[in-house]
């Protein structure tokens, strides 16, 4: 196969998808559309009713509304090339639709992981110190905190993007998953990837590390002040205000540690079976995760629950 290059008008690379296995196609097709057509209505009612309901104008669900439409985002940037694949036999993509794919699912993932941090700073401020919440609370501060997170987060993904597409890519130019993946990607460069490995390895550590060692000293203080609560009642109240971001970050977090930490197979014989759950389990974590949030944040949360029921309500009432 002869070289090509980043500059190149027509050359791409080709995604393998689950090439191998055209009848599960099919039906991850359907499973996935599905999901898809879920995270968009979670999320949808729920930037909506942040929006609409004044209620809701408080921080904690500012940076909600923030999650659920990063979570559209994020979704939007991979699923429909991925059920494209599914459907199309030949499944290329440019190198240009290709780097903004990787900038897009990179910079959105990025922020998340800052946004949760953010969200548990909010809610330590609201259990620790509940009489100064306002102050340090103020939309002079949550504000700027949502728009930190998608600025590093954004100039992260720049970082990472602009090494990769500068490599040389040459012979080879399939790409054994769903999307371009960014690792997947460096894989298939002819030159030497020290820079790229080194940065993604700080990368990690600061949206990796950080943010859990942040929210995880968030949540002893929360833990410790929560069990000082003399009431089981006012006990209760305190931990529902942030059981919902908890089990988010476990989810979040806790899947994304089994997916890059999981060890890998010796065995020749199940290497198949360890290509296909390489591939499955990211796509299905980058579909799960924002289709639970929603779910989650409405099943735990009476006014969210109120909200739409208000919602709901206002336009019945209209039609």
């Amino acid at each position: 196969m002869e070289k090509a290059n980043w500059s190149s008008p027509v050359a791409g690379f080709i995604l393998l998808g689950l090439s191998a296995y055209p009848k599960l196609e099919k039906m991850f097709f359907v499973l996935i559309l599905l999901m898809y057509l879920v995270i968009l209505l979670g999320n949808g009612v729920l930037i909506l009713v942040t929006v609409l309901d004044s209620r809701l104008h408080t921080p904690m669900y500012f940076f909600l509304g923030n999650l659920s439409f990063l979570d559209i985002c994020y979704t939007t940037s991979s699923v429909p090339l991925v059920l494209d694949g599914f459907l199309n036999p030949r499944k290329t993509i440019s190198f240009s639709a290709c780097a903004v794919q990787m900038f897009l699912s990179f910079a959105m993932a990025g922020t998340e992981c800052v946004l949760l941090g953010m969200m548990a700073f909010d809610r330590y401020v609201a259990i620790c110190n509940p009489l100064r919440y306002p102050v340090v609370m103020s939309k002079a501060a949550y504000v700027p905190m949502a728009a930190s997170s998608w600025a590093i987060g954004g100039t992260a993904s720049v970082v990472h993007t602009s090494l990769t597409i500068q490599l040389p890519f040459c012979g080879d130019n399939v790409i054994n998953h769903f999307t371009c993946e960014i690792l997947a990607v460096l894989k298939l460069a002819c030159a030497d990837i020290s820079i790229n490995v080194i940065s993604m390895g700080v990368t990690n550590v600061i949206f990796l590390g950080a943010p859990v060692l942040f929210i995880s000293i968030s949540y002893v203080f929360i833990i410790v002040t929560i069990l000082r609560i003399p009431s089981a009642e006012g006990r209760r109240k305190a931990f529902s205000t942030c059981s919902a971001h908890f089990t988010v970050v476990v989810i979040f977090y806790g899947t994304l540690f089994f997916m890059y930490g999981k060890p890998k197979s010796k065995d020749p014989l199940g290497a198949d079976k360890q290509d296909l759950s390489d591939k499955l389990i990211p796509l299905f974590y980058g579909v799960v995760t924002p289709m639970l949030n929603p779910i989650i944040y409405s099943l735990r949360n009476k006014d969210v629950k109120a909200a739409v029921r208000n919602l709901v309500a206002q336009r019945c009432f209209t039609q």
